[in-house]
Formats: C-alpha cells, sequence, structure tokens
C-alpha cells in the first residue's frame, strides 16, 4: 500500500511531495475533495498508533472551536478527522506498513529513508 493524503492548495504538502519524488505507483488522495473515509481513518489510526497521532493541533478550526481548552479523547480525536480534512495533519505518507504523518524535517527524512529501503 502506498498512498498520500494531502491538500492539493498547501504548499508544504506540494514541497514535500516534489522532494519525495513519489512515483506514480503512490495513490495521491486529496483530502479536501475526496475527504477520507471512517474505514480510511480507521486504518491510518491503526499505523500511527492513535487518532491523535494523526491530528493537527495547528489547525486553525483546533484554537476557534475551542478544542485545545479541552480533554479530548481518541473518539473525539476520531470525530473531528471525520468531519473536517484541516484537523488531518499533513501530509500524510503510507508507505506498505508504515506511516509517516505531517511535515516535520524528522519525518520527511524517515519517509525517504523508507523510500529507498
Amino acid at each position: 500500500m502506498k498512498n498520500v493524503y494531502f491538500l492539493k492548495t498547501c504548499n508544504t504538502c506540494t514541497r514535500i511531495i516534489n522532494e519525495l519524488n513519489l512515483s506514480d505507483d503512490f495513490k495521491f488522495q486529496e483530502i479536501k475533495s475526496e475527504p477520507l473515509t471512517a474505514k480510511q481513518v480507521d486504518e491510518l489510526a491503526k499505523l500511527a498508533g492513535s487518532y491523535e497521532a494523526l491530528f493537527s493541533k495547528r489547525a486553525k478550526l483546533y484554537k476557534d472551536m475551542g478544542l485545545k481548552d479541552q480533554n479530548l479523547t481518541e473518539k473525539d480525536f476520531k470525530h473531528y478527522l471525520l468531519e473536517h480534512y484541516t484537523f488531518l495533519s499533513r501530509p500524510v505518507i503510507v508507505i506498505n506498513d508504515k506511516i509517516f504523518v505531517g511535515s516535520s524535517k524528522k519525518t520527511i527524512e524517515a519517509a525517504k529513508e523508507a523510500l529507498n529501503e
């Protein structure tokens, strides 16, 4: 399984996809026009270890909705991931059974290593 979940209007996503030079054997899913399904969120959370690991606490809606002041559960994180695409930490890259969530330098370096295995 080789998937990329991204937002086409996100310059960081575009830069990372180009930097990694991801090939045509990846399935690219633009999460605004093709939202994640419950099954996909469950599969990604299983790979990532939790729903919270997929969740972006930097999203504007996170602050606007006052979520940062709440004690969110895994059920809450799943709910919000399914409710609005902005809550997914982007990009999410799945290479076989490994998942790389977000745009940190460390994450992108790990994805590069996985691509070269």
